[in-house]
Order: C-alpha cells, then structure tokens, then sequence
C-alpha cells in the first residue's frame, strides 16, 4: 500500500511539474536570435522532449531555433533549464551522480528504483555521474588556472584563527581495464601492470589538543584533492586548495610516507613549511631490516628492531645510522638492503625528528591520507572484479572528493546560478 501510495504521489507530482513548466514562454525569444556563427537563428516552431525528472517522466515543450548558415538547431530553453543535450533535470542528475559516487551502479540502479521509486538504468548512472564529475574536474581546473594566474585572491584568514595546516599525500592503485596499462611495468609475477596510481592529497587543520596533550585534527576541516594523474599534478592542486582555503599565510606541515615526489613537490609549493616522515612508514623500514637480519631468530629481532625504534622515537638518528653500520650483513642480499635502508634514514633525517615534532604538538603520522586513501578511492573504486578507464575513475573520484570535503551544496549551486545568468 505504502509503495502504491507513493507511486501515485510521484505520478501526481510529474502532472503538477509538467504544467508549471507549460506557464513559462517555453524558451521563445523573438523571430530571430544571435547564432554562434556570427547570424541569426530563425524560429521555426515548439518541440516537445520526453524528460526524465525526480517525479518520473514528463513532456516539456519549447521554441526551435534554425540558423541557416550554419545549419545549427538550437532550443534556448533547454539551456536555461539545464537539460541541454540529455533527457534527464538537473534534481535527477543530481540524486543519480550522489549515488552513482557511493556504490556500483548495477546498485545504484537497484537503489534507486527501491528508495526513490525512480527508474535509471545501471548504464544511465553511469554515464551521468562521470557526466557531472566531470563538470566538477573542470570547475576545479578553471579555478586551478585563475589562482595559478592570479587572476583571484583568495582572502587569507588570521593566522591564529588557522592554527596549523597540514598537507598530506598518498598513492594507492585502481584497477584498470588492460589498454589503460599497454606500456607499463606492473609488479606482478609476469611483469605487467593491472592498476594505475590514484594520488590523493588531504588539507586539514589543527588547533586543539587532548587531555593527554596530543594534537587533535578540526572536525570537519579536512579536504581532498587528486585523481590518477602526475605528481606535478597533484602539487598544484594541492597548492591551489591551501590557496582557496585562504592558508597561504598559515603554518604548513607537510606530513608523508618518505617518497621522493612528495619532498620535491613539498619544496616546489610549500617550500616553507615543516616536512615530517611518517612515524609509522619510518618504523616499517626498521622492521624490513631487522627480517633480513634475522630472519630466523624472532628474540633477536625484536631486540635488534626494539632498540632502533627507541633511537628513532627520540629522533636519535646519528645513533641509529651507526647502528646500522655495525650491524653484520651475512650475504651481499642483506648488504644491499642494509644499504638502502641506512640511505632512506640519512636522506630524511632531518625530517624524523620526532622528539621535536611532538614538543611542539604536531602530529608525526599520516593517518588521515592513509584513511583517505580508503574512504575516498578503495571504497568506490577497488570493489571486487571492478576495473576502471582513467577517465572514468578521475570522474568519480571528483564526486567522492567533492561531497567528502563538503564542497557538495556549494557546487550545485553555483551550477544553478551560472544557469540562471545564462
């Protein structure tokens, strides 16, 4: 009874839709109009579209414009309306691509049939919410060029308003279809690659502390940018969302895993901000070593592995760097990692002192983008037996980012405004 209901409601409401969309002037503005070409587009008649809305279907009728010289059709009420090449409204897009970013759209579709008594095909969900993610990549990218430019300002706010800034940046891998990695090296046991990077940047703040004195992330602070692109990339957006967000003037900490791309990006846009390893990644490598030290022998690796730690706590790493070249190395295997690891440590040092790092309340691990990585990407995108294009995947990782980092309500409101001033 309740779904009858409620079917009947919607149908009712398609009824009152389609007759207050009937009272407008249906798009007519005069015997002519400008063309792009440069002439004048002639009224011919009134069309109708069938439309897919909220409410289920309706039939929408507006004036047909025909400019000669360049055989161009137009309906200038479709642009107003924002139905301008699809059959779908903008409410319907919207509902579509917010779900479509959330699970399969196979699910999606089922959802919305369940929830919303709306009928939307699992092809459909996907073709509109790459559609709107998409529009979102290119908001971002014009926004991107003007702060780049400097053709905007973004007002700064008063330092002790902001607190601390960090700036974090991971990578994880997104399935790929096969013709996305033709070329690429992959690690698996035939050498070929089955997933491209996504790289996710997140920007938050930090003002308070806990009752044991640690550093506690702003609720509702943290923002996310990045896609399957460069490490150049990345940069500038990330750049460009502390830009936005008004932090220029800001104490910056730039908090990763100890990759290269990550410092060199840090000292290209943020060269003033502290730089910090991840306390966590930083202890992985110690126990990288200690199993190839001791492979067999489990007390002496926790011991071996126990007193490094300690050093690497206290942000003791002339210590720790002896002791790894004390350490023996039974076969030249083990020397070589002994080698790479004692380089990783000497290379970072600077960035591992972490006895300073926590007296003066700054967070030593990148949980956030670690977090990230998962909520923002492996939730949507690495579910079992997906495999994405990267223009697919870019287009919904815009969504996620956009809702995630509550830019949501803002751009689809902006959206209606452009609309409207068009």
């Amino acid at each position: 009874m309740e779904f009858g209901v409620r079917g009947r409601a919607l149908q009712l409401g398609a009824v009152i839709l389609q007759k207050l969309l009937s009272r407008t002037d249906a798009g007519y503005r005069g015997s002519a109009i400008p063309c792009s070409c440069g002439e004048k587009a002639r009224f011919v008649e009134h069309r109708t579209k069938r439309l897919g809305t909220l409410l289920g279907e309706i039939e929408i009728r507006r004036a047909y414009y025909h400019c000669e010289k360049c055989r161009q059709g137009m309906f200038p009420q479709d642009r107003t309306w924002d139905v301008e090449g699809c059959g779908y409204s903008p409410g319907l897009k919207r509902l579509v691509s917010r779900i479509g970013g959330q699970e399969s759209f196979a699910l999606a579709s089922e959802d919305l049939r369940e929830l919303a008594g709306i009928e939307v095909s699992g092809k459909e969900v996907e073709r509109i919410s790459e559609e709107v993610g998409e529009e979102i990549l290119k908001v971002e990218e014009a926004f991107r060029q003007d702060v780049f430019s400097e053709n905007v300002t973004p007002l700064p706010l008063p330092r002790e308003e902001v607190g601390k800034v960090y700036i974090e940046v991971d990578g994880t891998g997104v399935p790929v279809v096969p013709s996305e990695t033709a070329g690429r090296k992959g690690r698996g046991p035939d050498g070929k690659a089955r997933t491209r990077e996504a790289k996710l940047g997140a920007v938050f703040t930090q003002t308070k502390f806990d009752a044991k004195g640690k550093p506690v992330r702003d609720e509702g602070s943290c923002t996310y940018v990045g896609a399957i692109e460069t490490a150049e990339e990345v940069g500038k957006e990330l750049y460009t969302e502390v830009e936005r967000r008004g932090f220029s003037k800001a104490k910056k900490i730039v908090l990763g895993d100890g990759a290269v791309w990550i410092w060199e990006l840090a000292e290209e846009h943020f060269p003033e901000a502290v730089q910090i390893v991840d306390l966590y990644h930083a202890r992985e490598h110690l126990w990288s070593v200690g199993n190839a030290l001791y492979p067999n022998d489990e007390k002496k690796r926790k011991r071996w592995v126990g007193s490094r730690i300690k050093q690497l706590d206290r942000g003791d790493i002339p210590a720790l760097l002896k002791a790894f070249d004390l350490a023996h190395a039974p076969n030249e295997k083990v020397g070589e990692t002994l080698r790479k690891e004692r380089e990783y440590f000497n290379k970072n040092r600077a960035r591992m002192r972490y006895k300073k790092f926590k007296a003066e309340g700054l967070f030593v691990g990148s949980g956030v983008i670690e977090a990230g990585c998962k909520s923002v990407i492996g939730h949507r995108l690495k579910q079992s037996g997906m495999r994405w294009t990267v223009r697919g995947a870019n287009a919904i990782l815009a969504l996620r980012r956009c809702r995630l980092s509550g830019g949501w309500e803002d751009f689809w409101a902006e959206r209606a405004d452009q609309r409207a001033a068009a």
